[in-house]
Protein backbone atom coordinates (compact mmCIF):
# COMPACT_ATOMS: atom_id res chain seq x y z
CA UNK A 1 0.00 0.00 0.00
CA UNK A 2 3.13 2.31 0.16
CA UNK A 3 3.51 4.76 2.77
CA UNK A 4 -0.08 5.02 3.73
CA UNK A 5 -1.19 6.03 6.83
CA UNK A 6 -1.99 9.11 8.82
CA UNK A 7 0.12 11.20 11.60
CA UNK A 8 -0.33 10.45 14.88
CA UNK A 9 -0.70 6.80 14.09
CA UNK A 10 1.19 4.11 11.93
CA UNK A 11 2.05 4.78 8.70
CA UNK A 12 2.90 1.43 6.93
CA UNK A 13 5.66 0.43 5.23
CA UNK A 14 6.39 -0.90 1.52
CA UNK A 15 6.82 -4.24 3.14
CA UNK A 16 3.21 -4.55 4.20
CA UNK A 17 1.92 -3.82 0.56
CA UNK A 18 -0.84 -5.36 -0.23
CA UNK A 19 -1.94 -6.20 -3.66
CA UNK A 20 -4.89 -3.99 -5.85
CA UNK A 21 -6.71 -7.11 -6.06
CA UNK A 22 -6.69 -7.34 -2.39
CA UNK A 23 -7.25 -4.16 -0.95
CA UNK A 24 -9.96 -3.71 -3.21
CA UNK A 25 -11.48 -7.20 -2.13
CA UNK A 26 -11.23 -5.19 1.85
CA UNK A 27 -12.77 -2.28 0.19
CA UNK A 28 -16.01 -4.09 -0.97
CA UNK A 29 -16.34 -6.33 1.97
CA UNK A 30 -16.24 -3.05 4.16
CA UNK A 31 -18.63 -1.61 2.35
CA UNK A 32 -21.24 -4.42 2.41
CA UNK A 33 -20.43 -4.76 5.80
CA UNK A 34 -21.28 -1.22 6.45
CA UNK A 35 -24.62 -2.09 4.18
CA UNK A 36 -23.33 1.01 2.24
CA UNK A 37 -24.21 -1.47 -1.41
CA UNK A 38 -25.82 -4.36 -1.50
CA UNK A 39 -25.27 -7.98 -3.48
CA UNK A 40 -26.88 -6.83 -6.32
CA UNK A 41 -25.25 -3.00 -6.37
CA UNK A 42 -22.09 -5.07 -6.12
CA UNK A 43 -22.73 -7.33 -9.43
CA UNK A 44 -24.13 -4.63 -11.11
CA UNK A 45 -20.77 -2.21 -10.61
CA UNK A 46 -18.78 -5.16 -11.04
CA UNK A 47 -20.02 -6.02 -14.70
CA UNK A 48 -19.90 -2.27 -15.64
CA UNK A 49 -16.00 -2.45 -14.02
CA UNK A 50 -15.18 -5.27 -16.60
CA UNK A 51 -16.24 -3.97 -19.85
CA UNK A 52 -14.36 -0.21 -18.96
CA UNK A 53 -11.68 -1.63 -16.83
CA UNK A 54 -11.38 0.31 -13.80
CA UNK A 55 -11.56 -0.78 -10.16
CA UNK A 56 -15.52 -1.50 -8.58
CA UNK A 57 -14.94 1.27 -5.94
CA UNK A 58 -14.52 4.04 -9.40
CA UNK A 59 -17.36 2.51 -10.92
CA UNK A 60 -19.50 2.64 -8.28
CA UNK A 61 -19.90 6.82 -7.75
CA UNK A 62 -20.44 6.87 -11.53
CA UNK A 63 -23.32 4.35 -11.29
CA UNK A 64 -24.78 6.85 -8.45
CA UNK A 65 -24.62 3.90 -6.19
CA UNK A 66 -23.09 5.91 -3.68
CA UNK A 67 -21.56 9.45 -2.92
CA UNK A 68 -17.61 9.87 -3.55
CA UNK A 69 -18.00 11.12 0.13
CA UNK A 70 -19.40 7.57 1.11
CA UNK A 71 -16.77 6.21 -0.74
CA UNK A 72 -14.05 8.11 0.68
CA UNK A 73 -15.39 7.71 4.48
CA UNK A 74 -15.29 3.74 3.81
CA UNK A 75 -12.24 3.72 2.28
CA UNK A 76 -10.43 5.71 5.59
CA UNK A 77 -11.91 3.07 7.67
CA UNK A 78 -11.18 -0.22 5.76
CA UNK A 79 -7.44 1.12 5.56
CA UNK A 80 -6.76 2.97 9.04
CA UNK A 81 -5.98 6.51 6.80
CA UNK A 82 -7.03 10.03 7.78
CA UNK A 83 -9.35 11.17 5.50
CA UNK A 84 -9.33 14.97 4.61
CA UNK A 85 -11.57 17.49 3.21
CA UNK A 86 -11.07 19.94 1.01
CA UNK A 87 -11.55 22.45 3.54
CA UNK A 88 -7.84 21.15 4.98
CA UNK A 89 -6.36 21.81 1.54
CA UNK A 90 -3.39 24.60 1.28
CA UNK A 91 -4.61 28.18 -0.27
CA UNK A 92 -1.47 27.75 -2.38
CA UNK A 93 -0.40 24.30 -3.60
CA UNK A 94 3.12 23.46 -2.16
CA UNK A 95 6.30 22.12 -4.04
CA UNK A 96 4.73 23.21 -6.95
CA UNK A 97 7.85 23.98 -8.77
CA UNK A 98 8.92 20.10 -8.39
CA UNK A 99 5.93 18.02 -9.60
CA UNK A 100 3.84 18.16 -12.85
CA UNK A 101 0.73 19.47 -13.22
CA UNK A 102 0.20 16.88 -15.45
CA UNK A 103 1.48 13.83 -13.24
CA UNK A 104 -0.52 15.51 -10.38
CA UNK A 105 -3.98 14.95 -12.13
CA UNK A 106 -3.10 11.42 -13.72
CA UNK A 107 -2.03 10.01 -10.33
CA UNK A 108 -4.99 12.14 -8.26
CA UNK A 109 -2.16 13.27 -5.59
CA UNK A 110 -2.34 16.09 -4.15
CA UNK A 111 0.48 17.51 -1.87
CA UNK A 112 -0.78 19.24 1.60
CA UNK A 113 2.74 20.28 2.79
CA UNK A 114 5.67 19.36 5.56
CA UNK A 115 5.09 18.85 8.65
CA UNK A 116 8.09 17.77 11.29
CA UNK A 117 9.99 16.80 8.36
CA UNK A 118 7.14 14.53 6.67
CA UNK A 119 5.10 15.64 3.57
CA UNK A 120 1.70 15.02 3.48
CA UNK A 121 0.55 13.88 0.59
CA UNK A 122 -3.60 13.25 -0.38
CA UNK A 123 -4.46 10.48 -1.98
CA UNK A 124 -7.45 9.60 -4.37
CA UNK A 125 -6.52 5.61 -4.33
CA UNK A 126 -4.96 4.33 -1.20
CA UNK A 127 -2.82 2.01 -3.58
CA UNK A 128 -1.27 4.57 -4.96
CA UNK A 129 2.51 2.94 -3.87
CA UNK A 130 3.79 4.21 -7.59
CA UNK A 131 3.30 7.91 -6.96
CA UNK A 132 4.01 7.84 -3.76
CA UNK A 133 7.66 7.13 -4.14
CA UNK A 134 7.71 9.18 -7.66
CA UNK A 135 7.30 11.87 -4.82
CA UNK A 136 9.61 10.81 -2.33
CA UNK A 137 12.32 11.08 -5.15
CA UNK A 138 10.63 14.38 -6.44
CA UNK A 139 10.89 15.91 -3.15
CA UNK A 140 13.51 13.96 -1.63
CA UNK A 141 11.51 13.71 1.62
CA UNK A 142 9.49 11.15 3.08
CA UNK A 143 5.74 11.28 2.61
CA UNK A 144 2.65 9.89 4.58
CA UNK A 145 -0.22 9.12 2.64
CA UNK A 146 -3.90 11.02 3.78
CA UNK A 147 -7.04 9.63 2.03
CA UNK A 148 -9.35 12.14 0.07
CA UNK A 149 -11.99 12.07 -2.10
CA UNK A 150 -10.78 11.60 -5.77
CA UNK A 151 -13.58 14.86 -6.78
CA UNK A 152 -12.44 17.16 -4.03
CA UNK A 153 -8.78 16.62 -5.56
CA UNK A 154 -9.63 17.24 -9.02
CA UNK A 155 -11.46 20.05 -7.83
CA UNK A 156 -8.79 21.83 -6.36
CA UNK A 157 -5.94 20.89 -8.79
CA UNK A 158 -7.97 22.33 -11.11
CA UNK A 159 -8.59 25.25 -9.32
CA UNK A 160 -4.60 25.67 -8.81
CA UNK A 161 -3.83 25.49 -12.24
CA UNK A 162 -6.38 27.45 -13.52
CA UNK A 163 -3.99 30.45 -13.77
CA UNK A 164 -6.50 32.88 -11.92
CA UNK A 165 -9.32 31.60 -14.16
CA UNK A 166 -12.31 29.90 -12.14
CA UNK A 167 -14.17 26.94 -14.00
CA UNK A 168 -17.00 29.55 -14.81
CA UNK A 169 -14.94 31.38 -16.21
CA UNK A 170 -13.21 29.13 -18.99
CA UNK A 171 -16.85 27.74 -19.74
CA UNK A 172 -18.38 31.10 -20.24
CA UNK A 173 -15.70 32.51 -22.35
CA UNK A 174 -14.81 29.51 -24.42
CA UNK A 175 -15.53 29.44 -28.03
CA UNK A 176 -18.64 27.80 -27.92
CA UNK A 177 -20.07 29.67 -25.09
CA UNK A 178 -23.25 30.37 -27.24
CA UNK A 179 -24.87 33.52 -28.62
CA UNK A 180 -24.33 37.15 -26.63
CA UNK A 181 -27.69 37.79 -26.14
CA UNK A 182 -30.85 35.43 -26.38
CA UNK A 183 -34.28 36.79 -27.41
CA UNK A 184 -36.99 36.40 -25.51
CA UNK A 185 -39.33 35.49 -28.63
CA UNK A 186 -36.12 32.57 -30.15
CA UNK A 187 -37.21 29.66 -28.30
CA UNK A 188 -36.18 27.41 -30.70
CA UNK A 189 -32.65 28.90 -30.84
CA UNK A 190 -33.28 29.31 -26.55
CA UNK A 191 -33.98 25.09 -26.45
CA UNK A 192 -30.86 24.62 -28.49
CA UNK A 193 -28.64 26.64 -26.37
CA UNK A 194 -30.19 25.39 -23.16
CA UNK A 195 -29.08 22.07 -23.97
CA UNK A 196 -25.96 23.09 -25.32
CA UNK A 197 -22.61 21.59 -23.32
CA UNK A 198 -21.32 25.01 -22.26
CA UNK A 199 -25.10 25.74 -20.48
CA UNK A 200 -25.10 22.52 -19.30
CA UNK A 201 -22.03 22.31 -17.62
CA UNK A 202 -22.98 25.91 -16.20
CA UNK A 203 -25.64 24.84 -14.57
CA UNK A 204 -24.47 21.43 -13.28
CA UNK A 205 -21.27 23.51 -11.89
CA UNK A 206 -23.78 25.96 -9.96
CA UNK A 207 -25.69 22.92 -8.68
CA UNK A 208 -22.64 21.29 -7.87
CA UNK A 209 -20.99 23.92 -6.41
CA UNK A 210 -24.15 24.16 -3.99
CA UNK A 211 -23.88 20.85 -3.05
CA UNK A 212 -20.52 20.72 -2.20
CA UNK A 213 -21.07 23.96 0.11
CA UNK A 214 -24.09 22.05 2.08
CA UNK A 215 -26.66 24.63 0.78
CA UNK A 216 -30.20 24.21 1.41
CA UNK A 217 -31.09 26.73 -1.78
CA UNK A 218 -30.06 27.95 -5.00
CA UNK A 219 -30.69 31.72 -5.58
CA UNK A 220 -30.51 32.52 -9.31
CA UNK A 221 -31.81 36.40 -10.16
CA UNK A 222 -31.79 38.01 -13.34
CA UNK A 223 -31.16 42.52 -13.07
CA UNK A 224 -30.35 44.64 -15.81
CA UNK A 225 -26.57 44.40 -15.98
CA UNK A 226 -25.97 41.21 -13.66
CA UNK A 227 -27.15 37.84 -12.75
CA UNK A 228 -26.98 37.05 -9.21
CA UNK A 229 -26.37 33.50 -7.62
CA UNK A 230 -26.95 32.85 -4.01
CA UNK A 231 -26.80 29.53 -2.31
CA UNK A 232 -28.56 29.71 1.61
CA UNK A 233 -25.91 28.14 4.02
CA UNK A 234 -26.94 27.77 7.26
CA UNK A 235 -29.55 29.59 7.26
CA UNK A 236 -28.23 32.01 5.50
CA UNK A 237 -27.40 33.86 2.16
CA UNK A 238 -24.38 34.19 0.67
CA UNK A 239 -23.42 35.57 -3.48
CA UNK A 240 -20.99 33.53 -5.13
CA UNK A 241 -19.26 33.50 -8.40
CA UNK A 242 -22.39 34.31 -10.96
CA UNK A 243 -22.15 33.58 -14.98
CA UNK A 244 -22.70 36.74 -17.20
CA UNK A 245 -26.19 38.12 -17.84
CA UNK A 246 -26.39 37.39 -21.33
CA UNK A 247 -26.73 33.86 -20.57
CA UNK A 248 -29.40 34.48 -18.25
CA UNK A 249 -32.08 33.17 -20.72
CA UNK A 250 -30.22 30.16 -21.32
CA UNK A 251 -29.54 28.87 -17.83
CA UNK A 252 -33.12 29.88 -16.56
CA UNK A 253 -34.60 27.69 -19.65
CA UNK A 254 -32.13 24.69 -18.99
CA UNK A 255 -33.42 23.96 -15.57
CA UNK A 256 -37.09 24.80 -16.76
CA UNK A 257 -35.81 22.08 -18.80
CA UNK A 258 -34.54 19.85 -16.21
CA UNK A 259 -37.91 20.09 -14.19
CA UNK A 260 -40.51 19.54 -17.21
CA UNK A 261 -41.46 23.19 -17.10
CA UNK A 262 -42.74 24.99 -19.83
CA UNK A 263 -39.75 27.45 -21.22
CA UNK A 264 -42.48 29.52 -23.41
CA UNK A 265 -44.18 30.71 -20.43
CA UNK A 266 -42.53 33.50 -18.63
CA UNK A 267 -45.80 35.36 -17.20
CA UNK A 268 -46.59 33.16 -14.40
CA UNK A 269 -44.98 31.79 -12.22
CA UNK A 270 -44.02 28.02 -12.47
CA UNK A 271 -43.72 25.28 -9.40
CA UNK A 272 -41.72 21.64 -10.73
CA UNK A 273 -38.90 18.92 -9.43
CA UNK A 274 -35.52 18.02 -10.86
CA UNK A 275 -33.25 15.28 -10.37
CA UNK A 276 -29.67 15.43 -10.74
CA UNK A 277 -26.35 13.10 -9.90
CA UNK A 278 -23.99 15.50 -7.89
CA UNK A 279 -20.51 13.28 -7.54
CA UNK A 280 -22.63 10.00 -7.72
CA UNK A 281 -25.39 11.24 -5.20
CA UNK A 282 -28.68 11.61 -6.79
CA UNK A 283 -30.17 14.97 -5.66
CA UNK A 284 -33.94 15.65 -5.76
CA UNK A 285 -34.75 19.47 -6.07
CA UNK A 286 -37.88 21.41 -6.05
CA UNK A 287 -38.10 24.14 -8.37
CA UNK A 288 -39.86 27.31 -8.67
CA UNK A 289 -39.87 30.17 -10.78
CA UNK A 290 -40.97 33.55 -10.60
CA UNK A 291 -41.64 36.62 -13.36
CA UNK A 292 -39.49 39.67 -12.41
CA UNK A 293 -38.75 43.05 -14.24
CA UNK A 294 -35.80 41.65 -15.99
CA UNK A 295 -36.28 38.13 -16.66
CA UNK A 296 -37.32 35.04 -14.19
CA UNK A 297 -36.39 34.86 -10.57
CA UNK A 298 -35.71 30.70 -9.94
CA UNK A 299 -35.06 29.37 -6.55
CA UNK A 300 -33.53 25.59 -6.37
CA UNK A 301 -34.46 23.78 -2.98
CA UNK A 302 -31.56 20.87 -2.95
CA UNK A 303 -33.38 18.05 -1.15
CA UNK A 304 -30.60 15.53 -0.22
CA UNK A 305 -31.90 12.41 1.55
CA UNK A 306 -28.30 11.22 1.79
CA UNK A 307 -27.72 14.58 4.50
CA UNK A 308 -30.80 14.17 6.62
CA UNK A 309 -30.67 12.40 9.79
CA UNK A 310 -34.22 11.68 10.78
CA UNK A 311 -32.79 11.00 14.18
CA UNK A 312 -34.00 13.66 17.20
CA UNK A 313 -30.83 13.38 18.78
CA UNK A 314 -29.17 13.89 15.71
CA UNK A 315 -31.31 17.19 14.83
CA UNK A 316 -30.02 18.84 17.91
CA UNK A 317 -32.82 18.17 20.16
CA UNK A 318 -32.02 18.28 23.78
CA UNK A 319 -32.67 14.71 25.86
CA UNK A 320 -35.32 16.24 27.77
CA UNK A 321 -37.26 17.48 24.43
CA UNK A 322 -36.67 14.12 23.03
CA UNK A 323 -38.35 12.47 25.91
CA UNK A 324 -41.49 14.91 25.69
CA UNK A 325 -42.14 14.62 21.88
CA UNK A 326 -41.57 10.82 22.82
CA UNK A 327 -44.70 11.64 25.17
CA UNK A 328 -46.97 13.51 22.34
CA UNK A 329 -46.08 11.03 19.41
CA UNK A 330 -46.88 7.74 21.01
CA UNK A 331 -50.92 9.55 22.00
CA UNK A 332 -53.52 7.34 21.21
CA UNK A 333 -55.34 10.32 19.58
CA UNK A 334 -55.46 14.28 18.64
CA UNK A 335 -53.50 16.89 16.60
CA UNK A 336 -49.35 17.73 16.98
CA UNK A 337 -47.75 20.59 15.05
CA UNK A 338 -44.74 21.35 14.13
CA UNK A 339 -44.43 25.38 13.67
CA UNK A 340 -42.32 28.21 13.18
CA UNK A 341 -40.92 30.13 9.67
CA UNK A 342 -40.51 28.68 6.31
CA UNK A 343 -36.68 26.73 6.39
CA UNK A 344 -37.09 26.20 10.28
CA UNK A 345 -36.65 22.04 10.06
CA UNK A 346 -40.91 21.43 11.05
CA UNK A 347 -41.09 18.70 8.25
CA UNK A 348 -37.93 17.32 8.92
CA UNK A 349 -39.00 16.94 12.86
CA UNK A 350 -41.99 15.22 11.63
CA UNK A 351 -40.51 12.71 9.82
CA UNK A 352 -38.16 12.05 12.72
CA UNK A 353 -41.05 12.05 14.91
CA UNK A 354 -42.44 9.52 12.55
CA UNK A 355 -39.66 6.89 12.49
CA UNK A 356 -40.44 6.79 16.06
CA UNK A 357 -43.71 5.15 15.38
CA UNK A 358 -43.26 3.22 11.95
CA UNK A 359 -44.19 -0.38 13.22
CA UNK A 360 -45.55 -2.83 11.15
CA UNK A 361 -48.64 -2.47 13.43
CA UNK A 362 -49.51 1.09 12.43
CA UNK A 363 -50.67 2.29 8.77
CA UNK A 364 -49.53 5.94 8.51
CA UNK A 365 -50.17 7.92 5.89
CA UNK A 366 -49.17 11.53 4.28
CA UNK A 367 -50.09 14.04 2.20
CA UNK A 368 -47.37 16.85 1.26
CA UNK A 369 -46.76 19.32 -1.18
CA UNK A 370 -44.33 17.71 -2.29
CA UNK A 371 -43.28 14.50 -0.64
CA UNK A 372 -39.45 15.87 0.54
CA UNK A 373 -38.24 12.38 1.98
CA UNK A 374 -39.44 9.09 1.09
CA UNK A 375 -39.81 6.83 3.88
CA UNK A 376 -39.74 2.92 4.03
CA UNK A 377 -43.43 1.24 5.24
CA UNK A 378 -45.38 4.72 5.18
CA UNK A 379 -47.78 5.52 2.12
CA UNK A 380 -46.93 8.98 0.81
CA UNK A 381 -49.23 11.12 -1.34
CA UNK A 382 -49.03 14.41 -3.10
CA UNK A 383 -50.86 16.75 -3.89
CA UNK A 384 -51.46 18.59 -7.32
CA UNK A 385 -53.06 21.51 -7.32
CA UNK A 386 -53.65 21.69 -11.09
CA UNK A 387 -56.23 18.76 -11.31
CA UNK A 388 -57.68 19.86 -8.27
CA UNK A 389 -56.14 17.43 -6.05
CA UNK A 390 -55.82 19.72 -2.95
CA UNK A 391 -54.88 18.96 0.84
CA UNK A 392 -58.46 19.00 1.76
CA UNK A 393 -59.42 16.82 -1.01
CA UNK A 394 -56.48 14.36 -0.43
CA UNK A 395 -57.36 14.10 3.28
CA UNK A 396 -61.06 13.48 3.11
CA UNK A 397 -59.99 10.25 0.90
CA UNK A 398 -56.95 9.21 3.44
CA UNK A 399 -59.95 8.97 6.45
CA UNK A 400 -61.51 6.08 4.05
CA UNK A 401 -57.55 4.31 4.15
CA UNK A 402 -58.36 2.76 7.29
CA UNK A 403 -55.43 4.77 8.75
CA UNK A 404 -54.01 5.02 12.26
CA UNK A 405 -51.42 8.14 12.25
CA UNK A 406 -52.31 11.19 9.77
CA UNK A 407 -49.56 13.79 8.43
CA UNK A 408 -50.43 16.77 6.75
CA UNK A 409 -47.70 18.18 5.42
CA UNK A 410 -49.32 21.91 6.13
CA UNK A 411 -52.71 23.41 7.27
CA UNK A 412 -53.06 25.98 4.61
CA UNK A 413 -56.59 27.04 5.20
CA UNK A 414 -59.98 26.56 7.08
CA UNK A 415 -61.39 23.66 5.17
CA UNK A 416 -57.75 21.37 5.68
CA UNK A 417 -57.74 22.57 9.49
CA UNK A 418 -61.10 21.38 9.86
CA UNK A 419 -60.80 18.64 8.66
CA UNK A 420 -57.95 17.65 10.75
CA UNK A 421 -59.98 18.54 13.46
CA UNK A 422 -62.41 15.72 12.30
CA UNK A 423 -59.68 13.09 12.61
CA UNK A 424 -58.61 13.43 15.17
CA UNK A 425 -62.15 13.81 17.30
CA UNK A 426 -62.72 10.23 15.77
CA UNK A 427 -59.59 8.95 16.84
CA UNK A 428 -56.77 9.32 14.61
CA UNK A 429 -53.30 11.06 15.48
CA UNK A 430 -52.68 13.59 13.12
CA UNK A 431 -49.53 15.78 12.12
CA UNK A 432 -48.57 18.29 10.69
CA UNK A 433 -46.91 21.92 10.37
CA UNK A 434 -48.13 25.60 10.64
CA UNK A 435 -46.23 28.69 9.95
CA UNK A 436 -46.46 30.86 13.29
CA UNK A 437 -43.33 32.18 15.50
CA UNK A 438 -44.19 30.29 18.76
CA UNK A 439 -46.37 27.61 20.39
CA UNK A 440 -48.70 29.85 22.33
CA UNK A 441 -49.61 32.01 19.15
CA UNK A 442 -50.52 28.50 17.12
CA UNK A 443 -53.60 29.22 18.97
CA UNK A 444 -54.40 32.64 18.29
CA UNK A 445 -53.61 31.50 14.29
CA UNK A 446 -56.24 28.34 14.08
CA UNK A 447 -58.95 29.85 16.19
CA UNK A 448 -58.60 32.94 13.34
CA UNK A 449 -58.86 30.06 10.94
CA UNK A 450 -62.18 29.24 12.07
CA UNK A 451 -61.78 26.47 14.74
CA UNK A 452 -63.87 27.01 17.63
CA UNK A 453 -62.17 26.87 20.57
CA UNK A 454 -63.79 24.18 22.64
CA UNK A 455 -62.81 22.31 19.74
CA UNK A 456 -58.99 22.89 20.25
CA UNK A 457 -59.28 21.93 23.54
CA UNK A 458 -60.68 18.39 22.75
CA UNK A 459 -58.04 17.73 19.78
CA UNK A 460 -54.91 19.53 20.30
CA UNK A 461 -52.51 17.34 22.15
CA UNK A 462 -49.01 18.99 21.89
CA UNK A 463 -47.13 21.76 19.90
CA UNK A 464 -43.39 22.49 18.80
CA UNK A 465 -42.01 25.70 18.02
CA UNK A 466 -38.58 25.54 16.80
CA UNK A 467 -35.68 27.35 14.97
CA UNK A 468 -32.60 26.17 13.02
CA UNK A 469 -29.37 28.15 14.97
CA UNK A 470 -25.98 27.77 13.15
CA UNK A 471 -23.63 25.80 14.95
CA UNK A 472 -19.50 27.20 15.94
CA UNK A 473 -17.51 26.29 13.66
CA UNK A 474 -15.45 23.34 15.72
CA UNK A 475 -11.76 24.14 14.42
CA UNK A 476 -11.97 27.86 14.88
CA UNK A 477 -14.48 28.81 17.40
CA UNK A 478 -12.45 31.30 20.31
CA UNK A 479 -13.79 31.62 24.37
CA UNK A 480 -14.86 34.66 25.66
CA UNK A 481 -15.24 36.36 28.61
CA UNK A 482 -18.30 38.64 28.86
CA UNK A 483 -19.37 40.62 32.04
CA UNK A 484 -21.67 39.04 33.91
CA UNK A 485 -24.14 41.62 34.76
CA UNK A 486 -24.60 41.87 31.12
CA UNK A 487 -25.83 38.29 30.78
CA UNK A 488 -28.29 38.72 33.72
CA UNK A 489 -29.37 42.01 31.77
CA UNK A 490 -29.90 39.56 28.99
CA UNK A 491 -32.49 37.29 30.77
CA UNK A 492 -29.91 34.70 30.89
CA UNK A 493 -30.43 31.96 33.39
CA UNK A 494 -28.54 28.83 34.78
CA UNK A 495 -25.58 30.91 35.43
CA UNK A 496 -22.81 29.54 37.12
CA UNK A 497 -22.82 30.80 40.73
CA UNK A 498 -19.30 32.05 40.94
CA UNK A 499 -16.68 32.51 39.25
CA UNK A 500 -15.96 33.77 35.52
CA UNK A 501 -18.91 33.31 32.42
CA UNK A 502 -17.22 31.85 29.46
CA UNK A 503 -19.06 31.67 26.21
CA UNK A 504 -17.75 31.17 23.02
CA UNK A 505 -17.88 33.29 19.94
CA UNK A 506 -17.49 32.90 15.94
CA UNK A 507 -13.54 33.63 14.33
CA UNK A 508 -14.07 31.76 11.06
CA UNK A 509 -11.38 29.24 9.46
CA UNK A 510 -10.81 27.57 5.96
CA UNK A 511 -13.41 24.68 7.69
CA UNK A 512 -16.10 26.97 7.87
CA UNK A 513 -15.69 28.91 4.72
CA UNK A 514 -14.45 32.29 6.69
CA UNK A 515 -17.85 32.26 8.20
CA UNK A 516 -17.23 30.96 11.97
CA UNK A 517 -20.05 28.53 11.95
CA UNK A 518 -20.73 25.18 9.98
CA UNK A 519 -23.93 22.98 10.87
CA UNK A 520 -27.06 24.03 12.04
CA UNK A 521 -28.88 22.55 15.28
CA UNK A 522 -32.03 23.34 16.35
CA UNK A 523 -33.52 25.08 19.45
CA UNK A 524 -37.35 24.42 20.80
CA UNK A 525 -39.81 25.21 22.91
CA UNK A 526 -43.13 22.30 22.91
CA UNK A 527 -46.21 22.98 24.87
CA UNK A 528 -47.71 20.09 26.24
CA UNK A 529 -51.59 20.14 26.67
CA UNK A 530 -52.39 19.96 30.71
CA UNK A 531 -55.70 19.79 31.83
CA UNK A 532 -55.53 23.28 33.56
CA UNK A 533 -54.35 24.32 29.83
CA UNK A 534 -56.95 22.35 27.81
CA UNK A 535 -60.07 23.98 29.83
CA UNK A 536 -58.42 27.29 29.27
CA UNK A 537 -58.37 26.21 25.39
CA UNK A 538 -62.07 25.94 25.54
CA UNK A 539 -62.21 29.46 27.15
CA UNK A 540 -59.84 30.60 24.84
CA UNK A 541 -59.53 34.70 24.95
CA UNK A 542 -56.53 36.10 24.79
CA UNK A 543 -52.28 34.60 24.23
CA UNK A 544 -51.60 36.41 27.69
CA UNK A 545 -53.68 33.73 29.74
CA UNK A 546 -52.14 30.82 27.83
CA UNK A 547 -48.58 32.51 28.99
CA UNK A 548 -49.29 32.98 32.06
CA UNK A 549 -50.28 29.02 32.57
CA UNK A 550 -47.36 27.44 30.65
CA UNK A 551 -44.96 29.64 32.72
CA UNK A 552 -46.75 28.08 35.83
CA UNK A 553 -46.08 24.66 34.07
CA UNK A 554 -41.90 25.60 33.56
CA UNK A 555 -42.55 26.06 30.08
CA UNK A 556 -39.14 26.32 28.17
CA UNK A 557 -39.01 29.40 25.84
CA UNK A 558 -37.30 29.91 22.60
CA UNK A 559 -35.02 32.13 23.76
CA UNK A 560 -34.38 29.69 26.86
CA UNK A 561 -33.48 26.59 25.02
CA UNK A 562 -31.20 28.81 22.95
CA UNK A 563 -29.53 30.16 25.64
CA UNK A 564 -29.06 26.18 26.84
CA UNK A 565 -27.14 25.65 23.31
CA UNK A 566 -25.12 29.23 23.96
CA UNK A 567 -23.70 28.01 27.59
CA UNK A 568 -23.04 24.33 26.20
CA UNK A 569 -20.49 26.16 23.68
CA UNK A 570 -22.82 24.75 20.44
CA UNK A 571 -23.77 28.62 19.09
CA UNK A 572 -22.95 32.20 19.67
CA UNK A 573 -25.65 34.50 21.67
CA UNK A 574 -25.21 36.85 18.74
CA UNK A 575 -26.78 33.60 16.93
CA UNK A 576 -29.27 33.19 19.26
CA UNK A 577 -30.62 37.28 19.26
CA UNK A 578 -30.48 37.05 15.54
CA UNK A 579 -32.97 33.90 15.43
CA UNK A 580 -35.52 34.67 18.65
CA UNK A 581 -35.06 38.26 17.71
CA UNK A 582 -35.62 39.16 21.67
CA UNK A 583 -32.91 41.69 23.03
Amino acid sequence: MGRTGHLGGRAMTRQEHISSEDSEQILIDELLEAGVIDSASLERATQVARGEGDPVWRILPRLGLMSEEQLAKTMAKAFGMKLVLMGDFPKELPFRDKISRRFLMEHQVLPLGEKKGVVQVAVADPDSDYALRAVEQALDSTVIALLASPADIATKLEEYFAEGISAMARITTGEDAGPARLSDDDLDVLRDSASGAPVVKLVNLIIERAVTAGASDIHIEPFENNLVVRYRIDGVLQAVESPPPHMSNAIISRIKLLSNLNIAERRLPQDGRAKVAVRGTPIDMRVSTMPALFGESVVLRILDQSSVALDLAELGFAADDIQRIEKLVHRPSGIVLAVGPTGSGKTTTLYAALSLINTVDRKILTVEDPVEYQIQGIVQSQVKPGIGLDFATVLRSLLRQDPDIIMVGEIRDTETAKIAVQAALTGHTVFSTLHTNSAIATVTRLVDMGIEPFLLGATLGGIIAQRLVRRLCPECREPTKVDRAALGAARIPELPKSGPVKLWRAKGCAACHQTGYRGRTVICEILEISEELQHALSQFSNENELAGIVRKDGFRSLFDSGIGKVLSGETSLEEILRVTLEK
